[in-house]
């Protein structure tokens, strides 16, 4: 009986034994898959931490190694200078549609060296013996009024001239940088276009005025003059200085048989012939001489073209030798010539009636 009992247990205790080990193998094994699962998906947020963490760090690695400061200054230097480049870009895009707009404002109307132009052109170039252009400003009404009240004729005057003598007298002018306002473009160049009307004395040049550009306009005066008068002989002269028009016309007919020749004074001493041909010098007077000279133009160098003021040509006109031309040399032009033109005139003139008498 108790070996049986024995066995009896036993074989229970086995049997719960199994059940006890299957449950318990059954739990550790779902336990272990869990435990196993969770670490792969720690191990996997790990690895992609640290691959955003070296992401982060490599970035700001290059942030850094950019950041030195050699290269910012480089960088800023860089900026500088596109900002100059960009300034300058825009500065010339302003001046050439200024430019621009004043051509289109030139071709919309003839100008009234443009308008002679083509009613000469209609029945051929007008001849003439000389032209006298006139240098002058948009501030010089003042100076001009003086040379009209004094060495140069006006109105029906001026149109016998030139049809007796063949003198053509001209204000040689361009247009203002200013646009809007005025027939001209501007309310400069409309004051002009009222003096205009009031004198028919001008000469207007497709030119914008500036004082840095006064050869420009020395060569464009010489090109459009011959355009519109077959001369014999092209003048320019400044509004500040006094001109007897009888002895410029009697001095130029002593050379109207001789060809490629450039009559004037040098104040500055002589331009000598191995110069660039039509090099613009600041100086307007420097780049005629230069052009001519440099183009084997024969010089004569003629001092009655650049007499002193009073008493200096007051001087040489009692002594029978009228001067062509006077000034002050310490102006280059007669200075306040506005209020001296008239006692110049009266001093060192030649007599209103001479250049009538003068046989060309």
């Amino acid at each position: 009986m108790r070996v049986k009992l024995i066995k009896a247990v036993s074989g229970k205790v086995i049997l719960m034994l199994c059940i006890a080990s299957f449950l318990g193998g059954s739990l550790f094994t779902t336990i272990r898959t869990s435990i196993h699962s969770s670490l792969l998906h720690n191990k996997d947020a790990d690895d992609e931490l640290t691959t955003i963490a070296n992401d982060f760090d490599h970035k700001i690695e290059l942030v850094e190694g950019s950041s030195s400061s050699g290269d910012i200054m480089r960088e800023v230097t860089k900026t500088h200078q596109a900002i100059q480049s960009l300034d300058k870009t825009i500065s010339t895009l302003e001046m050439e549609l200024a430019a621009v707009g004043r051509t289109r404002r030139l071709g919309s109307q003839l100008s009234s060296s443009e308008k002679e132009s083509n009613r000469t052109h209609q029945n051929q170039i007008q001849k003439a013996f000389v032209v006298i252009g006139i240098n002058t400003a948009f501030s010089s009404k003042r100076r001009r009024d003086s040379i009209r009240q004094t060495w140069m004729p006006t109105g029906e005057k001026l149109r016998k001239l030139e049809e007796e003598k063949g003198i053509i007298i001209r204000f040689v002018i361009g247009y203002s940088a200013t646009p809007g306002g005025g027939a001209g473009g501007g309310v400069l160049d409309g004051a002009i276009d009222e003096e205009e009307v009031e004198y028919n004395d001008f000469l207007r040049l497709n030119h914008v005025e500036a004082y840095h550009r006064l050869s420009t306009k020395t060569r464009l005066y010489f090109s459009t003059a011959l355009s519109i008068w077959d001369a014999q002989f092209y003048v320019k002269v400044d509004d500040d200085v006094h001109v007897n028009l009888g002895m410029l016309a009697s001095t130029l007919a002593q050379y109207r048989s001789k060809p490629r020749i450039y009559i004037g004074c040098m104040k500055s001493g002589p331009v000598h012939s191995r110069m660039p041909i039509l090099h613009r010098y600041a100086n307007e007077d420097v780049s005629l001489g230069s052009w001519f000279i440099g183009l084997e133009v024969e010089h004569v160098d003629h001092r009655s073209m650049c007499c002193g003021s009073p008493p200096d040509c007051e001087w040489k006109a009692e002594a029978g030798n009228v001067c062509v031309a006077s000034f002050d040399w310490s102006c280059s032009g007669i200075c306040k010539s506005a209020e001296r033109m008239k006692n110049v005139h009266n001093t060192c003139g030649e007599g209103d009636g001479v250049v009538w008498n003068v046989s060309l």
